[in-house]
């Protein structure tokens, strides 16, 4: 045990794991046949995915009112979902991004597959602000075309374009962060292919390594790349949320027009984001035969992690209702008494029980431990964000300054039909991801072993 190192931590890397055993060991469901548990969940993702697709399709064949939207309500299930996928892919790279910058180890266990979760949140989320548009074909109207329509780029004060700027960044530092990690990695499974003669496997994998030779040059520019786009990546987590929340703070709408908005909205992608990644690294530890490389200690942190930002969001949401009260403006008041006691009470009151009161629950150690618990808390914390979404959209719009245009949002088959669409396309890139890449970072965990794996630890 080196002299700098506390006794009282607990190893990240359990069992009596050699370098050998650890390639072996996470090179295995890329080189083996799938398992009956990864067709049966494949089968119902790719289901689910048809299923959206054909919605969307009717839906630019048909127009937009085939959603449950109306005169009052313009704005529902399609912008509660966009905010809702742009805030799971979140926490990818703020996992990696940051923990990186800090010099975390146990990063090691789930950066990988939270960042292949950030690129498949956000494809899913860019499908809503295409779709909602009615006329997809027309999307070249946000490009800058300069004078093609009348003044210069009329769209630029809008922010639904700063949004596409947003996440088009986003997306692109993030696509590379996880591409560059997964270099070294993709270079050992070429080197094991060719070792068990699979030309196929290797020209593949060769192509997607680069040329990646391993010498110590090679390592120190990889660390210097990564450093930098970590670099790059933390502030554009922040902006990425941020610039999402002025699609409704810059608006004149009761409950909307808030200067909260850019922090609350950023503290609930973090936390809605963190429990994504545990629900997806619980499954894949079982499924995968993970269970010595994603360890009770790293769920207990992203515990804690997730009892934090959840404690965040619900001083958010009691400012937010004491700004109100404060303000005097009565149409303010009423947009917040209307949430909690109009007819969508039941939407504010899942909300504060699944993302305020539920979260509280990890302070007792035993049960940030457990990992059904936490499986099915990550689940709760998850469906607690959408209502979230619904409740500020849904409740702000229902009811407006004119009581004669008060009238209830019902979403269509075709809403429910996209929304399950979503999460079939999210999950089918991601199993598809978990059989072709490597769920955690082979490099990476082998560079940790000698500091953190059990057998250096006695």
């Amino acid at each position: 045990m080196s002299s700098h190192e506390a006794w009282i931590r607990e190893p990240l890397v359990l069992g009596d794991k050699s370098y050998h055993d650890i390639s072996n060991d996470i090179a295995r469901p890329i080189e083996g046949k799938a398992n009956k548990q990864w067709w049966i969940a494949f089968t119902f993702a790719v289901v689910a995915m048809l299923w959206g697709l054909g919605c969307i399709m009717y839906t630019i064949g048909v127009g937009i009112g085939t959603w449950g939207l109306n005169k009052t309500v313009e704005w529902a299930w399609d912008i509660t979902n966009f905010v809702w996928w742009v805030g799971i892919g979140h926490a990818g790279t703020l996992i990696s991004a940051v923990l990186l910058l800090f010099r975390q180890k146990w990063r090691m266990a789930i950066n990988r597959s939270a960042e292949a979760m950030t690129i498949f949140a956000v494809i899913c989320a860019a499908l809503f602000p295409g779709i909602h548009m009615g006329r997809i074909w027309m999307a070249y109207w946000v490009l800058p075309l300069p004078n093609q329509f009348g003044s210069l780029w009329i769209n630029f004060n809008s922010p639904l374009l700063w949004d596409v700027f947003a996440i088009g960044t986003y997306f692109s530092v993030s696509l590379v962060f996880w591409y560059i990690g997964l270099i070294p990695d993709f270079a050992t499974i070429r080197d094991r292919a060719e070792r068990a003669s699979k030309p196929i496997r290797v020209a593949i994998y060769g192509l997607m390594s680069f040329g990646w030779s391993g010498n110590a040059r090679a390592w120190h520019r990889f660390e210097e790349i990564s450093l930098v786009l970590a670099g790059l990546a933390t502030p554009l987590v922040l902006s990425v949320h941020t610039i999402v929340s002025m699609d409704f703070a810059t608006s004149v709408i009761p409950g909307w027009h808030t200067t909260i908005f850019p922090p609350y909205f950023v503290a609930g992608a973090i936390f809605s984001g963190f429990a994504m990644v545990l629900t997806l690294m619980l499954v894949m530890r079982k499924v995968v035969n993970l269970e010595q490389y994603i360890t009770i200690n790293h769920v207990e942190l992203m515990n804690k992690i997730i009892m934090l930002t959840g404690s965040i969001v619900g001083v958010a949401y009691i400012t937010e209702l004491f700004m109100s009260w404060y303000s005097g403006v009565e149409y303010e008041q009423y947009a917040f008494l209307n949430r909690a006691s109009g007819p969508y009470w039941w939407a504010y009151w899942a909300m504060m029980s699944c993302n305020v009161i539920s979260p509280q629950l990890f302070w007792s150690k035993k049960l940030r431990r457990n990992i059904t618990f936490t499986f099915i808390l990550s689940i709760i914390v998850n469906i607690g964000m959408w209502f979230e979404r619904f409740v500020i959209i849904v409740t702000s719009l229902h009811r407006d300054y004119l009581p004669s245009s008060w009238i209830m949002f019902y979403p269509s088959w075709v809403d429910i039909g996209i929304f399950v669409g979503t999460i079939g396309i999210f999950f089918t890139f991601f199993l598809l991801y978990a059989r072709t890449f490597p769920v955690l970072p082979i490099a990476e965990v082998k560079s940790i072993l000698k500091s953190t794996g059990s057998q250096y630890k006695k």
